[in-house]
């Protein structure tokens, strides 16, 4: 472990971030809520064709990426810094989250992937976590990856997305059972992994949430 990563075992560090987007609105906002959180923000960059020189002028811990940028897209941009700059780790900030451009992100060398609903406090602990080579990168409000295999953890099961599926196109827990041949404490116990994942209390949520993903689709 570098000795960077050994001090921001202490949350008192002061995180240095990169953040990557071409809102400036949106960039101001976060920096706004990432200082509030006791994070440094070292550099705001809004082309991706700036980031590799943003990086090694500002030595970020992490950066904060978008994927819908000028000049390179996110994709390329994190696949340049991996490529450069491999110590700086790329957590993936946007509101795309369909398999595809999970999967293409995963590949170009990204650690993390966060969907803009997510809260500051979600944002911090992931950027935190990152900064300290941790494994987990959280409880399911974001979909994670393995950056040594470098392909992503899908955030649901098969399993638990065809039964969230059924759900969303109306089924009670009964009907899930019958269709799928299994028993109701299979459904129920398919349900509360479910919820742990996306952060949801009811199945309305879940529904919610997934759909927003793009993990169902309301019919």
């Amino acid at each position: 472990m570098s000795a960077v990563q050994t001090m921001l075992d202490d949350d008192q560090v002061l995180l240095r971030v990169m953040l990557v987007d071409d809102h400036v609105v949106l960039r101001e906002g976060l920096r706004r809520s990432l200082e509030a959180a006791g994070v440094s923000v070292v550099a705001e960059v809004g082309d991706g064709n700036d980031v590799l020189a943003a990086a090694r002028r500002s030595q970020p811990h992490v950066v904060l990426m978008d994927l819908r940028l000028p000049g390179l897209d996110g994709i390329d941009a994190t696949r340049q810094l991996r490529e450069h700059l491999p110590d700086v780790p790329v957590v993936i900030l946007t509101m795309y989250a369909d398999e595809d451009t999970v999967q293409a992100a995963y590949e170009a060398g990204a650690v993390g992937y966060l969907v803009k609903d997510c809260t500051t406090a979600e944002m911090v602990s992931t950027v935190r976590a990152v900064a300290r080579s941790r494994a987990d990168l959280g409880n399911g409000l974001y979909l994670r990856g393995s950056a040594r295999e470098g392909r992503p953890e899908p955030l649901l099961t098969r399993r638990e997305v065809e039964v969230l599926q059924m759900l969303a196109n109306g089924a009670s827990s009964s009907d899930v059972a019958m269709k799928l041949f299994i028993s109701a404490k299979t459904v129920k116990n398919h349900l509360a992994h479910i919820y742990s994942k996306l952060g949801a209390t009811n199945r309305g949520q879940a529904v919610a949430k997934a759909v927003r993903l793009g993990i169902v689709r309301i019919d």
